[in-house]
């Protein structure tokens, strides 16, 4: 029977994959999510960098993230945190202008996706050089536990169309990664898709309060109002 190390062979391909884990008020999840990470690009044997990017949280997950950075090494964690919550389309962005991988992967920092599918991502955009590659829950074995329709999902990008994507977008909140994969469209670049199983938070609580969820909706309107 093959080992797990042997069904994802060491890659020397040069590529380098960003993930971007924005944070606020996360410091039960964030072991967890590092931990993971850290396992699957390791039996992958992909080359990779996690950014946390932290929005100010109150509950301490910076200092988690420090400890975090501590066990790992500053090679593999690399903060970059913010003095306040400025909203997840500019967190992304903040976090891509530190990364050094040519893919950057965008993905919740509450285990609402589990990085076990990250190297289905990359051979799916291997397979076919796609520009970006989506997780999906209406494909094949996706499924859905606890998952609402605001609910954001993981993305893997290529580095140079994340960064031509961004100067197109006008959103900065909730809707930020829907305006992404429109703009993409518009722009004819390839998408790749990957059925997954989403997950509702495991620690905490939702970060979208009822303003929050007001501003999503306005940004959905402005969102079709302007593709």
């Amino acid at each position: 029977m093959a080992s797990k190390k042997s069904l994802y062979p060491n890659r020397n391909s040069g590529d380098k994959y960003s993930v971007l884990l924005p944070t606020y008020n996360e410091r039960e999840n964030l072991p967890l999510i590092v931990w993971l990470l850290v396992k699957y690009f390791g039996q992958s044997g992909y080359n990779y960098e996690i950014i946390v990017i932290d929005d100010g949280s109150p509950d301490g997950t910076l200092e988690v993230a420090e400890q975090l950075q501590k066990i790992y090494g500053e090679d593999k964690i690399l903060l970059r945190p913010r003095e306040k919550k400025l909203g997840l389309g500019t967190a992304y962005i903040h976090g891509m202008k530190h990364a050094t991988g040519n893919f950057i992967i965008i993905m919740d920092a509450d285990l609402s996706h589990h990085p076990k599918f990250i190297p289905e991502f990359i051979e799916k955009q291997k397979e076919g050089n796609y520009d970006l590659v989506s997780g999906t829950r209406y494909q094949g074995n996706g499924g859905v536990y606890g998952w609402d329709l605001r609910r954001k999902l993981i993305r893997l990008y290529k580095k140079k169309v994340l960064e031509n994507l961004v100067e197109r977008c006008v959103s900065k909140g909730y809707v930020f990664q829907m305006e992404m994969i429109v703009r993409a469209r518009q722009l004819n670049y390839t998408v790749g898709e990957v059925p997954i199983s989403f997950v509702d938070r495991v620690y905490g609580e939702s970060k979208l309060g009822g303003n929050e969820i007001v501003s999503f909706v306005k940004g959905l309107l402005t969102l079709f109002a302007t593709t």
